[in-house]
Order: C-alpha cells, then sequence, then structure tokens
C-alpha cells in the first residue's frame, strides 16, 4: 500500500490586494512539507485545487512543479483537479510538464469538485455539473493515450487531428478519480476501470464499504478485473508522540475550519465531544503513532485499499508541529504499516 499526504494549502487569509504575507509564508512551509515527506520516504504527496480565499492551491500543477525540483522519489499529484471548470488540453500539458521536470512522477487526480467557487469564475454554468465532468473527462483520457486528437464535444471548441505537447515520461499520465461517496462516482470509476480515491470525512469508515462494493461491482460488470481496481482512501490525519498532545495541537484549526465550511452549508457547530467521537470512531486519525497505525490497518481491512492519503488540516498549528508529524508518520507508522501488510 502506498502512504502518502494530501493537503489544500490552508491559509489564514490575507486581508488587502497586496502583500500576501500570510500566503507567501504558507507557500514555503507547504515546500518544506512536500520536500520532507520525500525525505522521510512517502509515497505520495498531492494538492487539492480550490478558488477560496481560506485555501492557497488554486494551481496544483504549478506547486507541484517547483516540488519536483527538490525532490527525488515522490510521487506528485493533485488531490483533486476540479476537471469540470478546466481545459482538459492544458490541464494534460501542465501535468506532462510536471511529469518531464520530475523524471515520471506526475499524477492528475480529477473530481467535480466538492466547492463551487470555479465554475463562475471560468464562466461554466452549475446546470451543466455532470455534463462538464463526463465530456472533459472523456477528453482528458483521450489526450492522455494519444499524441494526435480528434475531438467534438458540447463545452469546447473541436479539434482536428492536432499534436498536444508535451508528452510525459511516463506512457502516460496516472489518471485517479476523485470522491466523497456519491454511488454514481463509484459507478463510473468502476465502469472506466479507473484508479478511484475516497475522502472520509464524516461518519463510521463502515458506511462507505457498500461505496467501495459498487465501485468494484461495477468494473466486473463491465469485463474488468476488480482485483486489479487502485483504491485510495483519505482521513484528515494529524499525530504526535502522546495522543492528547495531538488532540490539543489539532482541535483549534480542525473547529475553525468546519465552523467555516459549516456555516456555508448549514451544518451544526462543532464541539469537542464531536470532535472526539470523530477520533475514536469515525475516520479522524489524530492521536500517536500506534493509534495511526491501527487505524489505517483497520481501514485496509475495510477497504482492501492500496493508497492511504493523510490529509493535513489547518493553518493554526505551530508548523513545526506539522513537520513533527510528517515525520513521524514517514519514520514510525510507514514502516510499521508496510511491515504488517508485507510490503518492501
Amino acid at each position: 500500500m502506498e502512504l502518502g499526504i494530501s493537503s489544500f494549502g490552508d491559509v489564514r487569509r490575507d486581508h488587502g490586494a497586496g502583500k500576501a504575507v500570510n500566503a507567501h509564508r504558507r507557500m514555503q512551509e507547504l515546500l518544506a512539507e512536500i520536500k520532507l515527506a520525500d525525505e522521510v520516504g512517502l509515497d505520495v504527496f498531492a494538492l487539492g485545487e480550490h478558488h477560496r480565499p481560506d485555501f492557497m492551491v488554486s494551481a496544483p500543477e504549478v506547486i507541484l512543479a517547483a516540488a519536483a525540483a527538490t525532490t527525488k522519489n515522490i510521487r506528485l499529484s493533485s488531490s483533486v483537479t476540479v476537471l469540470s471548470s478546466v481545459d482538459p488540453v492544458r490541464t494534460f500539458q501542465n501535468f506532462a510538464t510536471v511529469d518531464l521536470i520530475s523524471g515520471g512522477r506526475a499524477e492528475i487526480m480529477a473530481g467535480r469538485g466538492s466547492f463551487i467557487e470555479s465554475f463562475p469564475l471560468f464562466g461554466y454554468k452549475l446546470d451543466d455539473y455532470d455534463a462538464l465532468f463526463n465530456e472533459k473527462l472523456e477528453m482528458l483520457l483521450t489526450i492522455n493515450k494519444n499524441e494526435f486528437v480528434t475531438w467534438k464535444g458540447e463545452f469546447r471548441a473541436p479539434l482536428v487531428n492536432r499534436g498536444i505537447y508535451p508528452r510525459p515520461l511516463q506512457e502516460s499520465l496516472p489518471v485517479w478519480l476523485a470522491a466523497g461517496g456519491t454511488p454514481a462516482s463509484a459507478k463510473r470509476a468502476g465502469r472506466m476501470n479507473l484508479p478511484l480515491m475516497l475522502a472520509l470525512l464524516g461518519g463510521s469508515p463502515e458506511h462507505f464499504v457498500p461505496f467501495v462494493k459498487t465501485y468494484r461491482d461495477a468494473a466486473t460488470a463491465a469485463g474488468h478485473d476488480a482485483g486489479k481496481l487502485q483504491l485510495g482512501i483519505s482521513s484528515q490525519f494529524h499525530i504526535a508522540e502522546h495522543e492528547d498532545e495531538a488532540a490539543e495541537d489539532f482541535y483549534p484549526g480542525y473547529e475553525v475550519l468546519m465552523n467555516r465550511v459549516g456555516a456555508e452549508r448549514g451544518w451544526s457547530p462543532l464541539n469537542r465531544p464531536q470532535f472526539d467521537y470523530l477520533r475514536e470512531k469515525g475516520p479522524l486519525m489524530v492521536g500517536g503513532v500506534e493509534q495511526a497505525i491501527d487505524k489505517i490497518l483497520a481501514q485496509h481491512k475495510l477497504f482492501g485499499n492500496t493508497r492511504f492519503l493523510a490529509q493535513l488540516v489547518g493553518d493554526e498549528m505551530p508548523h513545526d508541529k506539522v513537520l513533527r508529524s510528517i515525520e513521524l508518520y514517514g519514520t514510525k507508522v510507514a514502516p510499521a504499516v508496510r511491515k504488517a501488510l508485507g510490503d518492501k
């Protein structure tokens, strides 16, 4: 099983048109996180595209390209590219460029997006939410397989035998689908024989077992070998030497994030008992090294996943504690998980 990290680049909002001091600081921190993750032997670092003042990553490819120049082994991916509101040609070119810089370590994780800011920003209609994604995913996969493309769709100008460059160093870019638990997403990924990344943000992990079954059943029904499917699981994450320390470090920023997003979506305010429940019974991986090991292995037993991404959350925590969490993950948690699963 591959073990990695995902981040949206959470940032304290810079007020004013200039002097983005918080974003500048946070960018340097994020690049340091990716470099450390590579140094401690983690397999993947993924960045999620958003277009909000509280998340800094609007152009994951640009940040991944910067990270490619300072890392050696770690795979560099989006944790979501909001494919519905981007041009598949340009997206392919950008990630192929990252692939060339990194020596063949780039990936795309495509999703419809749980936040919708990119649609009005780039001139798309929410009424076309599903149709946009379906068409653009098909186009991206076509470009990934073919140097010269002839294409006609509803939402962009056609292509007639156009060469699309650069091509990646890899034979083709790995393209994953990102999902939050919608059965239609599971069916699409299975039918298309694509790797699937599932984000566990609430509820019990057991609740998502039928979703994973739907994914594999759809692949089998389409004539694919479900046993060869790649499945990733992502959970919000922070560890420290002691369980209580991790909880006290993580909760303030997590509360701010969840209540800010929750106010937009009509959720009830998060409180400490709910947080503790999510740590004990839910998907939150916040605690000590042994707890993280146990939870990752428990999820693997439930889902048979081939990848786990630890999602870093918030910009309220001192950065040295974030770096220490990554260090513990790479040097303590990852070796124990690999040993338990018989991985090298």
